[in-house]
């Protein structure tokens, strides 16, 4: 049955939202606007869940000199309503930096600074988000053998609450991939953690750290690394000859664009894979070229100074990780020879990447009504909704999780604010079947199933 607290009637919402990241903050952006066109009787009722105390972007990865990849433009909202209040350039007005911004010339901020401004949109619509709130449980709600509503179960500490949904949005972000065999711990980081664990090694004095991985976060992490702790070698290892420079000229960077998600979406799959094959280097294990030059020139300076602190062990792989006592010895095998070299390091970074959170593990036996290819890959219509068993009426979105439907954008910012703009207008489509008003009570009859 329902999990809702004796005595509680979970509320109706027109859309539930678990997590609160980019896309998901996106999404409310887009909700907010529409309900103050339409008003009060139109409006599309919404909550959502995440399990972080406050906002938060890859924390660990904020490094003072790092810059986005992306442009300003594409930024929580301008794709889809250049005019909106809650783009990037009204942010910076608020801040007092407008003019400052434009006579830098320059279209990627730094990623400090975009996260100042997720934060400054998310606390916009923070009357619509539950902080501290993990979702545990998905039900379905059904009557006359229809699944009408979606229960969605929260905890937070020993507090449980349950609200109900006509249509569930799904943005839990990625997650971090570690070299097989290896676990992170107090000497082995993922660098997801670099900025929490680092200050840590204040005062310790480090005399080596071992980055593992060959696109931008691991080249940046290298960089960081070197500049902060001066008496410190810092090892490269990464399978390739040198890091490989991302692709962003304007021609490839068409791949981000909305159009190209309708292509890549009815393209054949021998047509999709050909398009990741010859557009992966416009985003995976690749380095912005002007941190490549910086790298080299500073390798190159310390080779002729006699001072070298910065190695790179091309065509290698990081094979093994023992803990010591004063920190670990990591193995770096050859990919050529098979020769191994041991490494004693403070610290190993891993920069191995990330992996999209399964998007349908929350669902409990909902995930048994969702549709599935010939490959076990979750089936996912052009407007990101889950294609399911007829007898599911409610909507569930996918914000990630899609790249093999919709190609490289999949969970990217580039096309977050278009994403969004189509998911809601799905569900205006589809029709919200209320009466006006807010959220409402379960109506009788309406019974939970038993899992």
């Amino acid at each position: 049955m329902s999990q809702a607290l004796p005595g509680d009637t979970p509320l109706i919402h027109d859309l539930i939202g678990i997590g609160f990241g980019p896309s998901n903050v996106a999404m409310a952006i887009a909700l907010s606007e529409h309900n103050a066109r339409v008003g009060r009787h139109e409006a599309v009722t919404a909550h959502f869940f995440e399990r972080q105390p406050g906002f938060g972007w890859h924390r660990g990865m904020l490094i003072d000199d790092a810059t986005m990849q992306v442009s300003f433009m594409k930024d929580l909202v301008t794709l889809r309503n250049p005019t909106s209040e809650y783009s990037f350039l009204c942010y910076l007005q608020s801040r007092g930096r407008l003019i400052d911004f434009v006579n830098h010339k320059n279209l990627f901020p730094l990623r400090v600074e975009f996260h100042d401004y997720f934060e400054w949109a998310a606390a916009k619509v923070d009357d619509m988000v539950s902080y501290g709130h993990q979702v545990v449980a998905v039900e379905p709600v059904v009557r006359d053998g229809v699944v009408e509503y979606l229960d969605v179960t929260a905890r937070s500490g020993d507090e449980v609450v349950v609200h109900r949904a006509r249509n569930v949005v799904i943005g839990t972000g990625l997650r971090p991939v570690m070299p097989e065999g290896i676990e992170r711990t107090d000497h082995v980081w993922h660098n997801s953690d670099l900025l929490a664990k680092v200050d840590g090694l204040e005062g310790a004095e480090p005399t080596r750290f071992v980055v593992v991985g060959a696109g931008q976060s691991a080249a940046e992490n290298v960089a960081y690394l070197h500049r902060r702790f001066p008496d410190a070698e810092v090892c490269a290892v990464f399978s390739r000859y040198g890091y490989s420079p991302a692709d962003d000229s304007s021609f490839a960077n068409r791949i981000f664009d909305p159009q190209a998600v309708d292509e890549y979406f009815t393209a054949p799959e021998d047509v999709k894979h050909r398009l990741m094959d010859y557009h992966g280097n416009t985003n995976y294990s690749v380095v912005d070229i002007d941190l490549i030059d910086d790298l080299y020139r500073q390798a190159y300076q310390e080779k002729v100074l006699g001072t070298e602190r910065l190695h790179f062990l091309n065509v290698s792989r990081l094979t093994a990780v023992e803990e010591t006592p004063d920190g670990v010895r990591a193995t770096v095998t050859s990919l050529i020879t098979g020769e191994e070299r041991l490494l004693d390091a403070d610290v190993v970074v891993c920069a191995t990447g990330y992996m999209q959170a399964d998007g349908l593990g929350l669902l409990g036996e909902v995930a048994d009504r969702c549709h599935r290819d010939d490959r076990g890959r979750v089936r996912v219509e052009r407007d990101y909704r889950v294609a399911t068993d007829p007898e599911l009426r409610c909507g569930i979105y996918l914000q990630g999780g899609t790249e093999h439907t919709h190609g490289i954008t999949s969970s990217l910012l580039s096309n977050t604010a278009i994403r969004v703009g189509e998911i809601l207008d799905s569900i205006l489509d589809r029709g919200l079947e209320r009466s006006p008003g807010s959220a409402q009570a379960v109506p009788e009859g309406a019974e939970s199933a038993v899992r």
